[in-house]
């Protein structure tokens, strides 16, 4: 290689009891260079980039930056060395503002007055330059999802690093601001940054890269220049066996089974965040809702989650009439609930995979007898549902926070689906999860539309939404737009909309 080596792992491997995650592994980045670190979920790709920033200690092996070795298990070393980490799970302080976290460390402890000012000019640059818009002064804990993605970037640029790990970065930017990303990320590797991209998107691996490596079962499998190999390769590289794709055929829809109609939220300020939204779900469809993260789709998940209750307007559910919503009522309604935040939301990382599985109806006659738990009765239970659904786990006892990410979506999609819901809210269901789990994940909703239930999609995968969606509608400052036929609009179109560039955007009739 003709650039100049910033980077090298050498024989990485690490142990986690019985499982290895990383096995020997020998990787080198150059400067100016993208590198796409590929695998399954719990394939190592995580794991190997926290060795390579000093959260783990690998067993074996060491780690060499700007011809240095790298002391293990010492993050402040990679910082100071030039190492940046974006991270998939975010590491930010929920109490704090977004200024307060991109700074925080980057100031002496007892340094007096912080130079806020210069700080928040710099940021507000990094911000415009790599089109990450956030509020400096917000706090996180008031911040959707994605406004805490962008945070995690802007916070490793902040620190001026020279080789930055992204994990996941454009999981929740539209397509124009993947664009934008790409073109000065380009900028910067003209300047020598170099980049570890780790994502499950394949057409921006091969849009970004300039080499990828494929990780299976904590092994390197393969490694080759972008341009000699293809999406469907890589692909199969990842999980050892060709991926067919679910395909959505074409069927009528039913009766309405959910209704917003005219649907206004408020929050601080009397701020609008759902503006008169109207939408309807009939029986064997799916409808997405297209939109930049912090457009108003939290507020209508919390709605069909019970967490939420419209200031103005109706939902309507069939069967139950208008409802003010909270969670139990939903669950007893037949919502089922795919949540956006699976580590936060969607499941208890301390309590087991059996208890997990009957948190929604641990009250049912087969799981509970005069007020104590049948415990036989939940593992028997999870153990049908493991087997049903190909959770990958150590068995129903374990704790959920030693799962990989695509097996607790499986175990999600499990407690909610065994119970055939009428209505299913699916809010980011592949966000971070690798080309198989994904193409399981969409199975498993279309199969749930074709058996006549109907699915709310939100999502940013705007591919997820074209190949699902009977119906789209764009969500931007709260209004929602009419309904559009995903056969009949781009990519790119779709994109534009999500980011305001539309003439109008009416109401959905």
């Amino acid at each position: 290689m003709s650039r100049n080596i910033v980077m090298s792992l050498n024989k990485i491997s690490k142990r986690f009891g019985p499982l290895q995650a990383n096995d020997a592994i020998d990787l080198d980045l150059a400067e100016g260079e993208v590198l796409a670190l590929l695998g399954e979920n719990g394939a190592g790709k995580t794991t190997l980039m926290n060795i390579l920033f000093g959260h783990y200690v690998a067993d074996e092996g060491s780690v060499t930056v700007f011809g240095q070795e790298l002391p293990p298990g010492k993050p402040r070393a990679a910082i100071e060395a030039g190492v940046g980490m974006v991270h998939q799970h975010f590491t930010l302080a929920d109490n704090l503002t977004v200024l307060e976290n991109v700074i925080l460390g980057t100031e002496p402890l007892w340094g007096g007055r912080q130079h806020l000012r210069t700080a928040i000019a710099k940021l507000d640059r990094l911000s415009q330059e790599f089109g990450l818009a956030v509020d400096p002064r917000a706090q996180v804990r008031d911040l959707s999802v994605g406004e805490m993605q962008r945070v995690e970037i802007l916070k490793a640029l902040y620190r001026d690093a020279r080789i930055l790990i992204m994990d996941e970065p454009t999981a929740v930017l539209t397509p124009p601001e993947v664009e934008s990303l790409f073109a000065t990320l380009r900028q910067l590797l003209k300047r020598g940054l170099a980049v570890v991209f780790i994502s499950h998107k394949l057409a921006e691996v091969m849009a970004i890269s300039d080499r990828v490596a494929v990780l299976r079962s904590g092994k390197v499998v393969l490694k080759a220049e972008t341009a000699q190999t293809s999406r469907e390769a890589l692909a199969e590289a990842m999980v050892g066996r060709d991926i067919p794709e679910p395909k959505r055929t074409r069927q009528a829809a039913g009766e309405a089974l959910l209704s917003l109609d005219q649907v206004t939220v408020f929050g601080a300020q009397h701020k609008r965040l759902l503006d008169q939204a109207s939408l309807t779900l009939r029986a064997g469809e799916i409808v997405g809702i297209a939109g930049v993260s912090g457009n108003g789709q939290a507020q209508i998940a919390d709605l069909l989650s019970g967490l939420q209750k419209p200031d103005e307007g109706r939902l309507t559910l069939r069967g139950a009439g208008d409802v003010m919503p909270r969670p139990r009522d939903m669950v007893k309604y037949g919502v089922g609930r795919i949540v956006e935040d699976r580590n936060g939301l969607g499941l208890i990382g301390d309590m087991t995979i059996a208890e997990n599985l009957a948190s929604e109806n641990y009250r049912d006659k087969k799981f509970a007898r005069f007020g104590f738990l049948r415990f036989n009765a939940l593992k028997e239970h999870a153990r049908q549902l493991i087997e049903s659904f190909d959770v990958r786990c150590p068995g129903v006892a374990a704790q959920v926070r030693k799962l990989s990410g695509g097996n607790m979506q499986k175990l999600i999609l499990a407690r909610v689906l065994s119970k055939r819901p009428m209505v299913i809210l699916a809010h980011q269901p592949t966000w971070g999860l690798d080309v198989g789990a994904t193409a399981y994940v969409h199975s498993q909703l279309l199969e749930a539309r074709l058996r006549g239930a109907g699915v709310l999609l939100i999502s940013e995968d705007l591919d997820e939404l074209l190949q699902l969606s009977d119906r789209i509608q764009v969500i931007y400052h709260g209004r929602l737009s009419e309904s559009l036929d995903p056969e009949n609009i781009s990519l790119r179109e779709l994109g534009l909309l999500m980011s305001g560039h539309q003439a109008t955007l009416s109401k959905a009739a």
